[in-house]
């Protein structure tokens, strides 16, 4: 096993959480989790084609970037490990289950399935297929933004983009591109590498000749910052503070969240070539037991709201999948829609 880095520590004394922030943190984590575990179900049991790939173990990345922005006004682009940054972004967990059972009723009509995953109404940019795709559709979205502001005087257009890549992005041409324009033009966006240190099957050690991809940013002169991704408060705090800085027009910020993926790189992966001890490292470090630990030490709740939070949730989903299954079908007269821009 290589070498871990050392998670960067947190001080969650310097952080104020109330009930209603901490239980809205662990609500969105727990329908990621238990969303992606009923994927799993759903694809092995042959109700979900092609590639699906999974987010458990990353969950505190989505919900403390997403759920620091604001909701359906900022925008949010992924990758396609993208369901649970649709979820955070409040795309219905229903719309999110029919798109994966590619039918007429998903957020992306059925034609996009798990990696594009879209909803203009969440301001959700898109789930990307290829590595670094969704960079600089993120960069142009944060351009829009300060076009709006500054070349047609709309002094309400304060949004923030929030880019999400993994390490294996940030050795592709788009990544150096984008944050050096980003940083030129001082852009109101988030690039926010999820560093899992597996890209698919490449040990991140071994791709690059700068493992700690944080540092990139100061060839910039952008800030760059390590932060412990399974920590979901450490996450929301890092957030928050690049987020005041992008909406007081001070530019971008380069976030290195280190997390681990549970599961292999997709569902046809048999997960054969990371190490028990490498795993044995990281499966304790559950940001979703992390957090519900900190709230029962807290007294910010006890362990049956927890609990109904889960069950409420699970019902949730259970519906999500129903409603999938009874959607009907995209029509195949409508085979060429939604490839140009339509007036309805």
């Amino acid at each position: 096993m290589v070498q871990e880095r050392t998670l960067p520590e947190f001080k969650v004394e310097q952080t104020t959480l109330t009930k209603e922030e901490g239980l809205l943190l662990y609500e969105d984590m727990v329908l990621g989790r238990l969303f992606e575990d009923k994927c799993a179900e759903m694809y092995y049991r042959g109700k979900m084609f092609g590639f699906v790939h999974l987010y458990n173990g990353q969950e505190a990345v989505s919900t403390g970037v997403i759920k620091a922005l604001r909701q359906n006004e900022d925008y949010v682009c992924s990758t396609y490990r993208d369901h649970v940054h649709a979820l955070s972004a409040g795309v219905p967990a229903r719309q999110v289950m029919a798109e994966l059972f590619g039918k007429a009723t998903g957020c992306s009509k059925g034609r996009g399935g798990s990696m594009h995953l879209f909803s203009a109404e969440h301001n959700l940019l898109g789930g990307y297929a290829f590595v670094a795709e969704g960079i600089p559709v993120a960069t142009g979205a944060a351009f829009t933004t300060k076009y709006k502001r500054e070349a047609l005087g709309d002094a309400s257009a304060d949004r923030v983009s929030a880019c999400f890549f993994g390490d294996g992005a940030c050795n592709n041409g788009q990544f150096f591109e984008c944050l050096n324009m980003a940083a030129l033009w001082k852009l109101p966006i988030l690039y926010v590498v999820e560093n899992n240190k597996w890209a698919i099957g490449m040990a991140h050690e071994r791709a690059t000749s700068q493992p700690e991809i944080y540092k990139k940013a100061s060839a910039f002169g952008m800030a760059g910052v390590e932060v412990d991704g399974m920590d979901v408060l450490a996450v929301r705090a890092v957030a928050q503070e690049a987020i005041a800085r992008a909406r007081a027009g001070e530019g971008p910020t380069l976030i290195e969240a280190l997390t681990y993926r549970f599961r292999g790189h997709s569902l046809a992966d048999p997960d054969e070539l990371r190490s028990k001890e490498e795993k044995e490292f990281w499966f304790p470090k559950d940001p979703i037991k992390k957090l519900g630990a900190y709230l029962i030490e807290q007294n910010l709740a006890d362990q049956e709201e927890l609990s109904a939070i889960e069950r409420k949730i699970q019902d949730e989903i259970n519906e999500a999948v129903q409603f999938a299954e009874s959607s009907p079908e995209p029509n195949p007269s409508e085979l060429y829609r939604y490839i140009f821009a339509e007036d309805s």
